[in-house]
């Protein structure tokens, strides 16, 4: 069985990412959890990548890190539909997924991941709404063009969606108001029952990050552990 090296559950979008999308498609697997900001926190996760970041998979003799490649790897080794069917929206769900990799600097920044509060609408600057309105840009046409077949923008639950599960639990969190189609997606997002799991593993966590306002997303997309 693999195993998912990732860090806590409040705060890690990054982690939450390929946990969600093994969780949602079946691939069983075993998880290590290394919280963020302790002393020991660097050589704990170089034990596991010499990248000093997480998430990592390991499967046997293989070390996975990077989201992305993680999710293009579980696709591969255990044949799990990853990217939609159809050939015209897999490329578009590829494309939205790096785009979510590179980009939504603002709204990163500006709304650190955070599950275990709640915080009132407020205008949070230009910046993080240019952000929003492009994820509805995202989400409204894929829903159109490919969402008969599920909740979710190309219908069934993909790496597409794995990889905005956290920006979905930002505009969740910050009270963030959304036309009706981004509203529902989110929705949907946030009723899974492997995100359910997530969350409520991560309302018991005892760690807490310096500030608590600290997302290893926010600081050059991918935390790097210090």
């Amino acid at each position: 069985m693999p195993t998912l090296v990732i860090a806590n559950k409040c705060y890690s979008s990054w982690s939450l990412r390929p946990w969600l999308l093994m969780k949602q498609l079946g691939v069983a697997f075993d998880e290590v959890v290394i919280p963020l900001d302790l002393p020991d926190t660097k050589e704990r996760v170089l034990r596991h990548s010499p990248a000093g970041k997480v998430p990592i998979l390991i499967d046997g003799a293989v070390t996975v890190w990077e989201s992305i490649a993680i999710m293009e790897y579980v696709g591969e080794a255990y044949a799990a539909p990853v990217w939609p069917e159809d050939r015209e929206a897999r490329p578009m769900a590829r494309s939205v997924a790096a785009e979510m990799h590179a980009g939504f600097s603002g709204l990163r920044s500006a709304c650190p991941m955070n599950l275990g509060k709640r915080y009132a609408r407020k205008d949070r600057g230009e910046a993080v709404a240019r952000d929003v309105a492009r994820f509805s840009e995202i989400v409204r046409p894929a829903r159109e063009r490919f969402g008969a077949g599920g909740p979710f923008l190309f219908g069934a639950f993909t790496a597409a969606d794995a990889m905005y599960a956290p920006l979905a639990t930002r505009l969740d969190t910050y009270s963030i108001d959304l036309d009706t189609t981004t509203r529902a997606y989110v929705d949907a997002i946030l009723a899974l029952p492997a995100f359910q799991e997530w969350r409520s593993a991560a309302m018991t966590e005892e760690w807490v990050v310096a500030a608590d306002e600290v997302d290893e997303e926010a600081i050059e997309n991918y935390r790097k552990v210090a």
